[in-house]
């Protein structure tokens, strides 16, 4: 017996698509508010816990401390900001509230391209402002405030409207799988998002540090072409790497014997192809360590041992 297409009507696929995204509306929106820290709306946040722990963007708070988050249901309060990560673009607020709505951080690893994404955010007071689309394309990059590239950052076509950033990126299941966190103004709606993984990440590095602790090396870096012969002798399976320049004086690279020009092949044999692999190298858990760095420096490969050390806070 031939096989019979199963045809759904389109009204249908709508309603179904429209309930998919108003329960998630209904759910998650009132847990999105809008953060201001001077009196003036500036942008999102979602609240984490019932006590009051809120996530939203870095540039949403800029420097200031003293924060107000104001809720859907009509309530306003006042909180601080306990850490922000210019890094990740991500600031984790502590407000003064009990029992309050909250929503969920899903795993972001586990997000497909085409899958339904919804955005919800609180811009200048409009409340729970929905949009939705697609997961258009996952583990961007995307240079953030401090200019440190983010990495494994979500595209979609969700529009972002002004006063969204620090909102909730969701999937179908109301799970916040991202925190909006900017536009490309002119470039067709495309938007992004940070993973709710490195929310997660920074989440717990605020509560147990009080900010977001990476190793350090102290130079800036730019990706640079390897000719064949040269990635084939180094055996890093790689045609790029990072030259490294702005060597930071008494830095850790800098008491190793590292030059400006030297371009970095590989740490610790790990190759190194440009500077956003150098970066996801120096987590927190590497501070304090010996790495063997393998360097390309005038025509000649070298290996030089560094003590990573914390990096330094930024001000400003």
């Amino acid at each position: 017996m031939a096989a019979q297409s199963l045809h759904v009507p389109d009204t249908v696929l709508l309603d179904a698509y429209s309930l998919s995204v108003s329960q998630v509306a209904e759910t998650l929106g009132p847990a999105v508010g809008m953060v201001t820290t001077d009196g003036k709306g500036h942008g999102s946040g979602v609240v984490l816990s019932q006590d009051g722990l809120v996530v939203t963007n870095a540039h949403v708070v800029g420097s200031h401390r003293d924060v107000h988050l104001a809720l859907p249901d009509g309530h306003r309060l006042a909180g601080r900001v306990l850490g922000a990560d210019p890094d990740t673009d991500l600031a984790i607020l502590k407000v003064d509230g009990s029992a309050l709505p909250i929503a969920t951080l899903g795993d972001s690893s586990g997000l497909r391209r085409g899958q339904i994404a919804i955005a919800i955010g609180n811009p200048l007071g409009f409340e729970s402002t929905i949009t939705a689309g697609v997961i258009s394309a996952l583990g961007r990059s995307l240079r953030s405030p401090s200019g440190r590239p983010i990495e494994d950052v979500i595209q979609t076509d969700a529009a972002l409207n002004p006063g969204n950033s620090g909102g909730a990126l969701a999937a179908s299941s109301g799970e916040v799988v991202g925190i909006s966190t900017a536009m490309i103004a002119g470039a067709q709606g495309i938007c992004f998002a940070v993973a709710s993984n490195t929310v997660k990440l920074v989440l717990g590095e605020v509560l147990q540090h009080g900010g977001v602790r990476r190793a350090w090396l102290g130079v800036a870096a730019d990706t640079v072409n390897l000719p064949r012969r040269v990635a084939d002798a180094a055996h890093v399976g790689s045609r790029s790497g990072a030259v490294l320049h702005s060597i930071v004086k008494d830095g850790p690279a800098d008491r190793a014997g590292v030059r400006e020009g030297d371009v970095l092949l590989a740490l610790d044999g790990r190759p190194v192809e440009g500077p956003g692999p150098l970066l996801r190298m120096l987590g927190a858990d590497a501070i304090g360590r010996q790495v063997r760095l393998q360097i390309l420096r005038q025509g000649r490969l070298i290996e030089l041992d560094v003590v990573l050390t914390q990096r330094p806070t930024v001000q400003g």
